[in-house]
């Protein structure tokens, strides 16, 4: 099972405050939209953040089908609805927001100690 790129999607409170806070531990904006209440930021090409203001009501790890660390397309990779497909057959509960045969799509499921967890396809 192929997850594609992992990362952090922080649920804060001052997207200026965190951005300056992340800013001074190392990490730099790589995409985002400030004016939509949401960053990206990278620290040496290895750690990736989201910071979303007033999207999320907790913290979620995220995982990015079709991309690798650094947001690049991957050649191969098990696209959402497989992978959301296989989760169930695993017994897991997850959610039902993948729509379509193909292309961009997302679901959510929560580990056992009600930690959220985001597969978010974007291609």
């Amino acid at each position: 099972m192929k997850l594609g790129a992992f990362s952090v999607s922080l649920s804060v409170k001052d997207l200026g405050a965190s951005r300056a806070f992340y800013e001074k531990l190392g990490f730099a904006v790589i995409g985002g939209v400030a004016e939509q209440s949401w960053l990206i930021l990278r620290n040496a090409d290895e750690v990736t953040i989201g910071l979303f203001q007033g999207m999320f009501e907790k913290n979620l790890l995220t995982f990015n089908p079709g991309w690798n660390a650094r947001c690049e397309n991957l050649a191969e990779f098990s696209d959402v609805r497989q992978l959301q497909a296989q989760l169930k057959a695993a017994g897991l509960e997850v959610g039902e927001a993948v729509a379509g045969d193909a292309g961009p799509g997302y679901f959510t499921l929560t580990d056992p100690d009600g930690n959220p967890i985001l597969i978010d396809q974007h291609r």
